[in-house]
């Protein structure tokens, strides 16, 4: 790739130097909050403690949590390997012919699922993935209240121990957002065209997205959180190049959608990436509206720039059937357009079930029960409804795999499950 004189050497040195100037307010602030907590590396290592499975384990314990049984429970189905392996995955789709097809791992696509908003629900599909010999998810995205979730009997402890077991990844939420009531754009219908502003994160939230972040990555090891904003983008960036170990994937919400806007956050990423080259973003969920040929040329500027192995392109195969997208939707063929093209490190996220089952259901799944708190969502007797809706997740998620085996294209499911 020619290295052109389009951009300015002298523009770049004098943000370069703003930036690494000690008095320069965007860093001053977020160093100042990393101090509450203490060295970067002193962070990274209460982080990778609160992490570990037999300390999530323990706490759980000492709670008296309900859900330590059902961890107990996976654990010992993961040792008799109880769940569908992938080689009789393949023979359940293919037959007899899976022995002798050839499948790309380069080129894996990682099954995600989203939301994972209460930790019974992933019991719940790990109970049906051994009866009917279906897959775990390989990503798992939460949307649920952080505070909501952490004194539910240690729900984000239990998920978080789940995923491990799993071997899978998980992604947190965190609450500070223009929907805590600080964007004033943000109401019923009356303010309907102040959506048209994004969620957003008004005035000082980037800092304390900052802080929350680092009270939950202390507490619990929470590392990956999703990111909704440019300035909490930005925000991320600064953090890791200061030496905390965050990650962070960009949301649907965001309305990344297209070239252009790619490259400004390629950029960021590659400016503020560590001297290894390594970058806190992990994924950009493209916006629904991102077409094929925009998924192909996104894929090739990321190669580019050197962010292939390092930044997976999430899309969205399936959405809520209410209240997001008009439907019916359904993106499976852009999924498989990439993969033929090879394009590696992409995840098929599914955030509905697929339209034909949707439309059957009493209670469709509707993006606007993520923002509902559990003792509402009780009160009106919708926590099954809401369980069957992630359900169907699950099934589309199954049938994005029977159809990349069938075309001879690999997946990423549970690695930890799942064995080969």
């Amino acid at each position: 790739m020619s290295c052109g004189g389009i951009l300015c050497e002298e523009a770049l040195r004098s943000l370069n130097c703003y930036l690494a100037d000690p008095n320069s307010k965007l860093v001053r602030d977020i160093s100042n909050v990393i101090k509450k907590y203490g060295s970067p590396s002193e962070i990274n290592e209460r982080a990778c403690e609160a992490r570990k499975l037999p300390n999530l384990l323990q706490r759980l314990g000492r709670i008296n949590s309900p859900y330590l049984k059902d961890l107990e429970w996976l654990i010992e189905q993961k040792e008799k390997r109880a769940f569908v392996s992938i080689s009789e995955f393949r023979a359940k789709v293919l037959g007899e012919k899976a022995s002798s097809m050839q499948f790309d791992e380069s080129t894996a696509v990682t099954l995600e699922i989203s939301a994972l908003q209460y930790f019974p629900w992933f019991i719940s599909e790990a109970k049906r993935a051994i009866e009917k010999r279906e897959l775990m998810p390989g990503r798992f995205i939460r949307v649920r209240n952080m505070k909501e979730q952490e004194h539910d009997n240690g729900d984000i402890m239990a998920v978080a121990a789940a995923a491990q077991i799993a071997g899978a990844s998980w992604v947190e939420t965190l609450d500070t957002k223009g929907t805590d009531g600080s964007n004033i754009h943000l109401g019923g219908p009356q303010t309907l065209t102040g959506y048209f502003t994004g969620v957003g994160q008004p005035n000082d939230h980037p800092v304390q997205w900052v802080d929350e972040y680092l009270y939950y990555a202390t507490n619990y090891g929470i590392r990956e959180v999703l990111n909704i904003n440019p300035g909490s983008v930005l925000a991320g960036l600064i953090l890791y190049r200061l030496g905390v170990d965050i990650k962070f994937k960009i949301s649907v919400f965001m309305g990344t959608d297209n070239l252009y806007y790619l490259f400004i956050i390629f950029a960021l990423a590659k400016t503020l990436a560590r001297e290894d080259g390594s970058t806190a973003l992990s994924g950009i969920n493209v916006s629904n509206s991102v077409n094929a040929k925009t998924l192909l040329a996104m894929a090739q500027m990321r190669r580019d720039l050197g962010l292939e192995d390092k930044v997976r392109i999430e899309h969205h195969i399936t959405e809520a059937y209410k209240s997001i997208v008009i439907q019916p939707y359904c993106r499976r063929d852009d999924l498989f357009l990439a993969v033929e093209h090879g394009i590696p490190n992409i995840s098929a996220k599914h955030e509905g079930g697929d339209p034909e089952d949707e439309v059957k259901l009493d209670h469709p799944s509707d993006i606007l029960d993520y923002f509902r708190a559990k003792a509402e969502v009780e009160e009106a007797g919708d926590l099954k409804k809401l369980e069957q809706n992630y359900i169907y997740k699950h099934i589309a998620l199954n049938r994005t795999a029977e159809e990349l085996t069938k075309r001879g294209f690999s997946f990423l499911a549970a690695t930890g499950l799942h064995s080969r």
